[in-house]
């Protein structure tokens, strides 16, 4: 079965809103994890994440998929103290501050002193579980000089085509939009009005973005560094790469949190522990495909030594973020409207 037809399947799940029960039906407690529909797809972390902590527990995982990551802080926000979620997992650390403000969560209670990220995120309320740098996806069979820097994709060719995700739905659409930010500052709408000429359609997530793109419909996608591997370990083909910049690459760093509401605290907090440990931590790379922050029980497959190594990491603070993301939203969809 080919990604794409995986894509359209995850893309199912989504506009269902579905509910996915994992384990069986006698156990004496739930637990309702809300999370991006990549990470329930069936290709996804979801289900064998489930399993591996079951056997732990006597409880029942429960995941309710949303089409992004952005997407589940909106959730959260509509449903209020009415959320049934008792962990929030698929947010990354551009939205913690204002996740946090919203009061939703609680304090984890752990020892995270041993999970390793890029910058060395640390927080009393969000746990990390993976991160992975974002970057240009190229096809080599139709791009042979793909752009070496932020410039030279925002001053290329507008004929070669490149899909991006909304940042007000997806987190790999505000990562770029960060990115941007972090390297062009306040030149930032002038480098959107001129990218918008090869962007060939903005879609409301990554599983539509990337679905595009291996259908064939653009040449290049905005995805991350290690999507590669995908396409290395499951379709033994090195057809799909990342471009990289010479200015450096955003990061994203994906984080979980328990719900004050949660009826079951100290089962989510087990989630969370079990969630940086190496069972976890090794279903994370082959199916996610992003980096662990932890130990693994297996060193990862040899695809991941082939990767892209950005030289320079951007991350802005969260609080930056949450104070600016409406403004430079407002920015980017002004630079991108014009004729």
């Amino acid at each position: 079965m080919s990604i794409y037809t995986k894509l359209l399947r995850r893309l199912a799940i989504a506009a269902t809103a579905a509910t996915l029960p994992f384990g069986a039906s006698a156990a004496e407690k739930t637990l309702t994890i809300y999370t991006y529909e990549s990470f329930i797809s069936e290709w996804g972390p979801g289900a064998k994440a489930a399993e591996a902590f079951e056997k732990t527990c006597d409880c029942e995982v429960n995941y309710v998929g949303v089409a992004d990551g952005v997407e589940l802080l909106t959730r959260l926000k509509l449903e209020g103290e009415q959320s049934k979620a008792d962990i929030v997992l698929g947010l990354d650390t551009n939205l913690v501050a204002e996740a946090k403000a919203t009061g939703f969560f609680a304090p984890h209670d752990l020892d995270t002193a041993a999970l390793k990220v890029p910058g060395g995120f640390s927080d009393d309320t969000f746990v990390p579980y993976d991160y992975g740098h974002f970057a240009v996806i190229y096809d080599t069979e139709t791009v042979k000089t793909p752009p070496k820097s932020l410039k030279e994709l925002v001053d290329g060719d507008p004929s070669q085509k490149i899909v991006i995700e909304d940042p007000r739905t997806s987190t790999p659409g505000l990562g770029l939009l960060l990115w941007v930010k972090s390297v062009y500052g306040d030149e930032a709408a002038a480098a959107w009005a001129k990218l918008k000429d090869r962007v060939l359609t903005v879609t409301p997530g990554w599983s539509e973005a990337y679905g595009l793109f291996t259908k064939g419909e653009a040449p290049m996608v905005l995805s991350y560094t290690t999507s590669p591997a995908y396409h290395m370990v499951a379709e033994n083909t090195e057809r799909y790469q990342a471009a990289p910049f010479a200015e450096g690459h955003y990061i994203q760093i994906e984080v979980a949190g328990v719900t004050k509401n949660t009826k079951e605290p100290e089962l989510a907090k087990e989630f969370l522990a079990f969630m940086t440990g190496p069972e976890f931590q090794s279903i994370i790379p082959t199916t996610n495909w992003m980096m662990p922050v932890a130990e693994t029980k297996e060193p990862l497959p040899d695809a991941f030594g082939k990767l892209v190594k950005p030289e320079k990491t951007f991350l802005m603070s969260s609080e930056e973020v949450a104070a600016n993301r409406k403004a430079w939203i407002d920015e980017w969809l002004a630079a991108m409207s014009k004729n």
